[in-house]
């Protein structure tokens, strides 16, 4: 028979040292309440069959309301808890009376990057041995200090292991412990310690050093970041397309990728009208999700007047790089009837290299014609297609948010 599995998420606590409104178990992360994501990732867990959360008396409605938004599908309850942290594991415990699972696994709601395998390999730990805590090594030096500040000792850190939740029990043993300990007037902050305290064995499980427990604000914003990464990772490369159409009229030059091309007409715009590097710049800024050329340079903007467009884009690729990207290779198409541009193919590769920072075998350009249809076939207007490739150099700092509270 397949042993029972339960579930006992601890949301109580006050969260003083975290500051705001309500507990930090409330606060949005992701846009998410906290407590949301533990209730999500146990509820994903085939093995686990009921959730009780605990939640402090005067917060009862909120954690309710929670649970019911978060939309799981494992039956669910809600209990108040105690003053200490023991107390309100031993009300969830009480509340799991009735269902009497086999295994329980204890989570703090306050560690809500929990990953479905951590809580799997919990249960597979305690299913051998009867009780086990999720952990990861400790990579620090630890030392060991008197009242005085004076060292102590320095324990070997190989033996060493910072603990985390869940912790998973034996239903009976856990509740056993409890009993126990409340009636010797121990006190603990993590219910490992309560068998401990008691001389009943507790192994280890895997834990994750990103299954982090936001204690202080600072926690929030590195906590989100982490869970961008794991829902919405930034790809590695990202790819852009740019499209851009000018009208060919006299009295201008034409400029194509930074080179001035002689021609009878030129292209009319309010910069330069480099059509090319028009191009390249929206492709540049589709890949990193910076929207597009008229967003940042709107013709209507007087300072924009007459600019040369490769400063447009080496502005733009500045942009790239601070949301963690760099340009990798470009390929570019001219569609123009008239002038023959093969001649100038070169000279204009060497010159988009160099505004992008990219050697020459990065970058391609190729020009066609629009076989006299349309106006720019009929020699009215240039147009460009252009499409880029970015690659990821470091995380994206979109992903962090100033004020998350």
């Amino acid at each position: 028979m397949t042993p029972s599995v339960a579930a006992l998420i601890v949301a109580a606590g006050s969260g003083t040292r975290f500051g705001g409104r309500l507990p930090k178990v409330y606060v949005p992360l992701c846009g998410v309440p906290m407590l949301a994501h533990s209730l999500r990732a146990y509820d994903r867990v085939a093995r686990v069959e009921h959730i009780v959360v605990v939640a402090a008396p005067e917060h009862l409605d909120t954690a309710l309301a929670i649970c019911t938004e978060a939309g799981i599908s494992t039956p669910w309850h809600v209990v108040a808890g105690g003053d200490r942290r023991q107390d309100s594991v031993r009300a969830g415990l009480q509340a799991l009376a009735d269902a009497s699972p086999d295994f329980v696994c204890i989570h703090d709601a306050a560690r809500p990057l929990v990953t479905v395998d951590i809580i799997d390999a919990s249960i597979d730990a305690a299913l051998h041995h009867g009780a086990a805590i999720a952990c990861v090594p400790c990579t620090d030096t630890i030392k060991e200090f008197a009242d005085t500040g004076r060292v102590i000792r320095t324990p070997d850190r190989a033996c060493l292991r910072a603990i985390q939740t869940p912790q998973t029990f034996a239903y009976e043993l856990i509740v056993r412990a409890h009993e126990q300990a409340e009636r010797a007037g121990i006190e603990v902050t993590d219910d490992a310690a309560v068998l401990e305290a008691l001389g009943y064995p507790v192994v280890e499980s895997r834990g994750s050093r990103e299954n982090i427990k936001v204690t202080q604000p600072q926690d929030l914003p590195y906590a989100e970041w982490l869970m961008t990464q794991r829902e919405a990772p930034s790809a590695p490369v990202r790819v852009g397309h740019g499209y851009d159409l000018h009208r060919l009229v006299p009295g201008r030059e034409l400029i194509l990728c930074g080179v001035r091309i002689p021609h009878d007409v030129g292209l009319l715009g309010h910069s330069d009208a480099d059509v090319a590097l028009h191009a390249v710049a929206d492709a540049a800024l589709g890949a990193a999700g910076l929207g597009d050329i008229g967003l940042h340079f709107p013709d209507t903007d007087a300072t924009y007047e007459g600019a040369d467009s490769r400063q447009l884009l080496e502005a733009v690729v500045a942009m790239a790089a601070e949301a963690g990207y760099v340009p990798s290779n470009v390929d570019v198409t001219i569609i123009a009837q008239q002038p023959k541009l093969s001649p100038h193919r070169e000279a204009m590769v060497a010159a988009l290299a160099d505004t992008l920072g990219l050697p020459v075998a990065s970058v391609n350009i190729k020009a066609t014609t629009n076989e006299g249809l349309g106006p720019v076939g009929e020699g009215k207007a240039i147009a460009c297609h252009a499409v880029i490739c970015l690659v990821r150099t470091s995380p994206d700092p979109r992903t962090r948010r100033e004020d998350p509270i």
